[in-house]
């Protein structure tokens, strides 16, 4: 299975460049701020959106893709070049802002600073307010990902994924799961292995991963849409005390816990039960989902 770049676009917005990806399909909109390494060319986890019929709009996040690292640089910078987005799309209302990994900030301050913009917030596998990453993988991060070093990291990985891909996507679980990563691989489908590789052939960092590790605020407490946060116990490069966190601070928070074996959330064998139930969130009426009781009981 492998994972194709689609066509992207460049819109010169007052802030700067910002390279997007737009899918229309119905009147509907969703926003989909992804993670690290990742770009708007690169569409993962976006079926879900696809087979209910939404637009889907993807922005680069500042330093990947076409996006320059000066284009709102800053967490709450972003999110609001993406509403500028917007309404450069006349794009006026969004059913959900959806924010993926180290895409979760910005997600969380888009639905923060433009509550008339934004209906709904579903957060996957995101950082939260607290402190993230670890002191030790920050550093590893620096000097892997550094503008000198990131095309070589890449070049290797990407080696090594052609000599030994088994080797190759143990070395990357090791940091995506809380497990052994050697049973993590034996428990990934052909296909999901297919898809990983694929997907590690075509990611860069350029400059935004290390700006993604810089502190950012909490909005947190400022968001009062619907919020759906999606999470699993074995993460292992976002701890799930982040999905805690933002469940306690966000007063329409419901948390859906995923039993996957990693960060991977879809690769999980209850991916389909997780997509039902954002299926479900989105279909809802905005206005009559009110707090869930599971963002009441202990996680």
């Amino acid at each position: 299975m492998a994972l194709a770049e689609r066509p992207t676009t460049v819109a010169h917005l007052a802030a700067g460049p910002v390279e997007y990806r737009l899918e229309r399909r119905a009147a509907a909109t969703v926003v989909v701020l992804h993670g690290g390494h990742m770009r708007a060319g690169l569409a993962l986890d976006e079926e879900v959106f696809a087979e209910a019929g939404l637009t889907v709009l993807a922005p680069s996040r500042p330093g990947y893709g076409r996006t320059p690292i000066s284009t709102g640089t800053s967490v709450p910078g972003f999110a609001d070049v993406t509403a500028a987005l917007c309404r450069h799309l006349g794009i006026s209302k969004v059913a959900a802002v959806v924010g993926i990994s180290a895409g979760g900030p910005t997600a969380v301050a888009l639905a923060a600073r433009h509550r008339d913009l934004v209906e709904r917030l579903i957060l996957q596998c995101a950082a939260g307010p607290l402190p993230w990453p670890d002191r030790r993988t920050r550093v590893a991060a620096g000097l892997m990902f550094s503008p000198r070093t990131e095309r070589t990291t890449w070049g290797a990985m990407r080696a090594l994924l052609r000599r030994s891909p088994d080797v190759g996507l143990r070395f990357l679980l090791g940091g995506m799961s809380t497990l052994r990563p050697r049973r993590v691989l034996a428990d990934l489908r052909p296909e999901h292995r297919a898809l990983l590789v694929s997907l590690l052939g075509q990611m860069r960092s350029g400059a935004g991963f290390r700006n993604d590790l810089r502190p950012t605020g909490d909005a947190t407490a400022d968001v009062d849409q619907p919020t759906l946060v999606i999470a699993t116990r074995r993460d292992g490069a976002v701890p799930f005390t982040h999905a805690q966190s933002l469940a306690a601070t966000i007063r329409r928070a419901e948390v859906v816990e995923s039993q996957a074996d990693s960060h991977f959330v879809e690769f999980g064998t209850d991916w389909p039960a997780i997509t039902e139930a954002i299926r479900i969130f989105l279909a809802a009426d905005a206005g009559d989902i009110i707090n869930p009781s599971s963002h009441n009981q202990p996680l």
